[in-house]
């Protein structure tokens, strides 16, 4: 039964439902809404923009469904595909160092994002489509990565969710002050650099996740001082 535990620690099932409603709003707007800006010539969705919308709406705090990480992610990441695309020839190996370049270029710039390497696969994927013409991918790319970081930041107004997130609980959340830790975010760096492991989660976050969670550790030694550990 393992198998079907929550794959996300905090995740309930109101967040469940707010990011498949969030979801289908988002598309249905970034899609209309494509239709109306975009020439007819130019596809109106972008495959990958799905996978950014999953995140955007199940997981609004991970630092990879953040606005510059959905925006930059996919058109750095579309650029990079476009150029490896008209330099690489043979398909596969085009489409391997187009991936692997996105994600270099991603990290260097900060905005991480996994639908980008999506994106550069269709660019090598789908280059005999566009050829000379990379607005093809480019346009519809940046436009549907911009109505969807726009449409989520109007949707989290109402989910409770802060977005673009910062380190802080929902906003009807009304949570009892924690005692000062005696850690820093220099100490969490160096944690961090002890498992050798990337978290999906901010350095904020888990420090506020360390107060809350000393805060009721706190609680319990007051209440039940007999509790073990």
């Amino acid at each position: 039964m393992r198998l079907f535990a929550p794959l996300l620690a905090g995740g309930s099932l109101r967040d469940r439902l707010i990011a498949c409603l969030g979801t289908m709003i988002g598309i249905i707007f970034v899609g209309m809404t494509s239709v109306q800006l975009s020439p007819e010539s130019l596809p109106w969705l972008v495959a990958p923009i799905g996978a950014s919308a999953v995140l955007l709406f199940a997981v609004p705090s991970s630092p990879l469904a953040q606005p510059w990480s959905i925006v930059g992610g996919n058109v750095s990441s579309a650029l990079t595909g476009i150029a490896i695309n008209g330099m690489i020839h043979p398909p596969i190996v085009a489409a391997a160092v187009a991936v692997s370049a996105a994600i270099l270029v991603m990290s260097l710039s900060r905005c991480l994002h996994p639908p980008g390497g999506a994106v550069a696969l269709s660019a090598v994927l789908g280059g005999h489509v566009f050829g000379g013409h990379p607005e093809m991918l480019i346009t519809p790319d940046v436009l549907n990565s911009a109505l969807l970081v726009f449409i989520g930041w109007l949707l989290h107004r109402y989910s409770g969710h802060s977005y673009p997130h910062r380190a802080v609980p929902m906003v009807w959340r009304t949570v009892a002050p924690a005692p000062d830790s005696g850690f820093m975010i220099g100490d969490i760096d160096r944690a961090l650099e002890d498992l050798g492991e990337t978290f999906d989660v901010s350095r904020e976050d888990l420090a506020l996740l360390f107060s809350r969670a000393e805060a009721h550790a706190a609680i319990r030694q007051e209440t039940h001082p007999s509790e073990s550990r």
